[in-house]
């Protein structure tokens, strides 16, 4: 029986597949990702088999770590704080649309029931939230480097 690589040969190829996969995360909407507001970082992970974001920095923040969801139409939330606090959810798809739901910005208190999460390229993210099917608002993010 012949040989078709030599030893060499697929210790080559075993050593090149860890060096190739962070190539394929930076293609991952999974990371840190500025928003277009107030130099803001929301962390987007895994939670089940769905995707979510939280905030995690941003310069109101690191002026008062402590500061509270201020703007949230459900009074019971007001008074939770900011750092940690979920903004995305419920997103499934991928690996370069995701859809899903609640979308919710921290600063002005907007919510919206579903939104789309669309990969543009490694570092660039499309942030879209609807109210409903035409009353939509969409985000340009940049991932953290």
């Amino acid at each position: 029986m012949k040989r078709l690589l030599p030893r060499a040969g697929v210790l080559a190829i075993l050593l090149a597949v860890p060096a190739a996969l962070p190539a394929a995360n930076a293609q991952s909407v999974i990371g840190r990702w500025n928003t277009q507001k107030q130099g803001g970082i929301v962390e987007i992970h895994r939670c089940g088999e769905a995707l979510c974001g939280r905030v995690v920095d941003g310069a109101p923040l690191r002026a008062n770590p402590d500061q509270r969801d201020v703007n949230n139409p459900n009074k019971a939330l007001r008074d939770r704080k900011l750092l940690g606090a979920r903004v995305l959810h419920g997103f499934t798809g991928g690996p370069r649309v995701w859809k899903g739901g609640p979308v919710y910005d921290p600063e002005t208190g907007d919510g919206a029931n579903s939104g789309v999460l669309t990969l543009a390229d490694a570092n660039t993210l499309k942030v879209k939230g609807c109210i409903a099917a035409f009353l939509c608002r969409t985000q340009t993010w940049k991932r953290v480097r």
